[in-house]
């Protein structure tokens, strides 16, 4: 059959406009697809930019932390190899992280009044506590179960000022936890039970051991020292 010149016409038309939204119709989803893309792209830069910035700004703070100590560390011994100074600094650091109750200038505080402001490792009381944040190795042992490291003996633990730090830290921590800042200065140096009483009598130092009368203020004066060092 043969169509006339009108009829191709219409069949023509029909071609094209249904050409036409087939092409319109691609179009479209074309950009709908693209811009959903981008505006996932942009969510994903923009999350990947935030996680930049926070561990720049995290090493930043480790690396602030690690000048402050090993700079307190070469204050008060100078002899100390730098990598063993950096090794400490990372550690009390970290200790900082894992005890929020904790912070940089109150263990260098301690460590610093505790070894008579040596920051000798391998410092030793008359009464036998040992190393930097000189424990008693009976509470040491007691200590290492809790924190995962391996009674080998006293010297091996102690005076390893990496272990000593982590089991010294741990302490100190509980300690602020129960009886808050001065009083867990007080128990560390004369025991809980002496801090106890200490706080419980409005802070009468009769209660306390003599030494721990003058060791509290001492390190509480060194512990502003390096803060106060920190502002400036």
């Amino acid at each position: 059959m043969q169509l006339g010149k009108n009829e191709l016409r219409i069949i023509a038309g029909l071609v094209f406009l249904t050409s036409f939204i087939f092409i319109e119709g691609i179009s479209l989803m074309s950009s709908d697809f693209l811009g959903s893309s981008q505006t996932g792209g942009s969510d994903t830069i923009s999350a990947l930019l935030k996680e930049q910035q926070t561990m720049a700004a995290i090493d930043s703070q480790r690396r602030t932390s690690v000048n402050k100590i090993t700079g307190i560390i070469s204050r008060y011994n100078r002899t100390m190899p730098e990598a063993e100074k950096i090794r400490i600094a990372n550690e009390i650091y970290e200790m900082t992280k894992k005890y929020p109750n904790l912070n940089e200038d109150f263990i260098c505080a301690t460590i610093t009044h505790e070894t008579g402001k040596t920051w000798n490792p391998r410092a030793t009381s008359p009464m036998g506590a040992m190393g930097l944040m000189q424990i008693m190795p009976a509470t040491a042992a007691f200590l290492a179960t809790q924190e995962g490291i391996d009674w080998i003996s006293a010297d091996q633990v102690l005076y390893n000022p990496i272990s000593n730090i982590r089991l010294g830290c741990r302490y100190m921590s509980e300690l602020v936890g129960t009886f808050n800042h001065d009083g867990a200065l007080a128990a560390y140096n004369g025991g809980p039970k002496r801090a106890a009483l200490w706080l419980a009598s409005n802070r009468n130092d009769s209660t306390l051991f003599r030494e721990t009368r003058t060791y509290v203020p001492a390190v509480n004066k060194l512990y502003d020292q390096f803060r106060s060092e920190g502002m400036m």
